[in-house]
């Protein structure tokens, strides 16, 4: 509003312009509107496309592995007692384990001093520690407390897998060192000497050893067989077992075999993605009538060739027959739907991966293998600088030009608007001022001699 206006002529000249400039204005901003709403709606349209298509890849990828078909499964029927584990080298089999002993490790106790952890040596000297054939030694110094020791051994025999602590018999007021060992096996015990006078009580009168350094023993198919550890390898070429608890008597049934639960996983990730893209694409590409004289609903980027381009090429591959013993994804008991969408028959697909396990991974993995050719039909689309990516960009110059019409918009009806107040309180003032000059006529004419006046 250009100040208090109309008042020479009474006209609303604020109404007038208001009118004037929205009529002005109002068809340059509704296409403005309709402009931004539907580059905003393909921007995030390309963004669903572009997430869908990422979901399809990894999955493509995760299938497209070698490794998922070299890998071995094994599986142990009590697990409480065995776990297994393969590698690519074994063999398919079946085994029967009992386990009749654990690996142990040796564990002693010193003889025992007066007092408690801060009991001291008056006289130090020389402890041997001897884990098998390799012995350690450790130097106490005089006045050294048992506690001292204690952390002397625990610093310089940690990398030996040697530890130390002290038991102190709060009745008797006597404490001992109790030495650990980590190292299981036959031949693995533990002993303890010491050259000095102060330091005889800590091997005098030692009790037997709290445990044993031991073998594992077990039973394979009933060939009896020890480990100098609880895991063992190199029985069966490319498997190890980890034995866990010893119950004599009780059998542990052990299957090594294909991969094929993972494969199978990795194949219904593959479908479910692909599905997810169809009915993406559908989503986005679809015209959703919503009754007599309205408008339809449409997707964001109904009628966009990339979409059209990019089924057609991802389709062809999956159509197009392999060279091998498996040809299409049909003879892996995976078809398309009349929805064109993927199905998985389950009992057609482990009739395949139990029959022809390698040659499901040659035809979906490797240079020519399909999953491959997919992700060559999908990548320039999702990779920076992608189809997609130009696309956005384009489309985000397009925002920018419409606010910079925008901009230009709001100047142009300013200039308008100054200009229509200019006129009309031109003209305003114009009517005002004849008003006046008929006010002063009137009454001029009016105090003429002969001039009838009117009451």
């Amino acid at each position: 509003m250009a100040g208090i206006t109309g008042i020479g002529s009474g006209v609303d000249i604020d109404q007038i312009v208001k009118a004037m400039v929205g009529a002005e204005r109002a068809p340059k901003d509704a296409q403005l509107k309709r402009l931004e709403s539907a580059t905003t709606s393909r921007i995030s349209s390309l963004g669903t496309l572009k997430g869908a298509l990422s979901e399809f890849q990894t999955a493509l990828k995760s299938l497209n592995d070698l490794s998922l078909f070299d890998t071995r499964k094994a599986t142990s029927s009590d697990t409480a007692k065995v776990t297994v584990s393969a590698s690519k080298t074994a063999l398919a089999g079946n085994y029967s384990m009992e386990v009749t002993t654990l690996a142990s490790a040796s564990k002693i106790a010193s003889g025992s001093v007066a007092g408690t952890s801060a009991a001291a040596f008056t006289t130090g000297g020389k402890l041997t520690v001897s884990l098998g054939t390799d012995s350690y030694d450790i130097d106490v110094a005089d006045g050294a407390t048992l506690k001292e020791v204690r952390d002397s051994i625990n610093t310089t025999l940690k990398d030996q897998g040697i530890s130390a602590n002290i038991v102190t018999d709060p009745v008797a007021n006597t404490s001992r060192l109790v030495l650990s060992s980590n190292k299981t096996g036959a031949g693995k015990d533990l002993t303890l000497s010491a050259d000095g006078a102060g330091l005889q009580a800590l091997v005098t009168d030692m009790p037997a050893a709290l445990s044993v350094a031991a073998n594992a023993k077990f039973k394979i198919d009933g060939l009896e067989l020890e480990s100098a550890t609880n895991s063992v390898s190199g029985v069966i070429e490319g498997v190890t077992f980890d034995l866990v608890k010893a119950e004599e008597g009780k059998s542990v049934t052990v299957t090594v075999g294909d991969n094929t639960s993972a494969v199978k996983d990795s194949l219904k990730k593959f479908v479910d993605s692909y599905n997810k893209l169809i009915s993406t694409t559908n989503s986005l590409t679809s015209v959703v009538s919503v009754g007599e004289g309205k408008e339809p609903v449409t997707g964001g980027l109904v009628g966009d060739s990339s979409i059209r381009n990019l089924l057609s090429g991802i389709r062809t591959e999956i159509g197009s027959p392999a060279n091998g013993e498996l040809r299409a994804l049909t003879d892996l008991g995976i078809t398309t739907q009349k929805d064109g969408k993927l199905k998985i028959d389950d009992t057609k697909l482990d009739a395949a991966l139990k029959e022809n396990y390698d040659a499901v991974g040659a035809f979906v993995t490797g240079e020519t293998g399909l999953m491959n050719r997919l992700d060559g039909r999908i990548s320039g689309y999702v990779k920076s600088g992608g189809v997609l990516e130009q696309r956005v960009s384009g489309l985000q110059q397009t925002l920018s030009n419409v606010d910079e019409q925008k901009t230009a918009l709001n100047t142009r009806v300013a200039s308008i608007q100054a200009r229509l107040y200019s006129q009309y309180n031109a003209m305003d003032s114009l009517v005002g001022q004849l008003s006046r000059t008929s006010d002063w006529l009137a009454g001029a004419l009016s105090s003429l001699p002969g001039v009838a006046k009117r009451d």
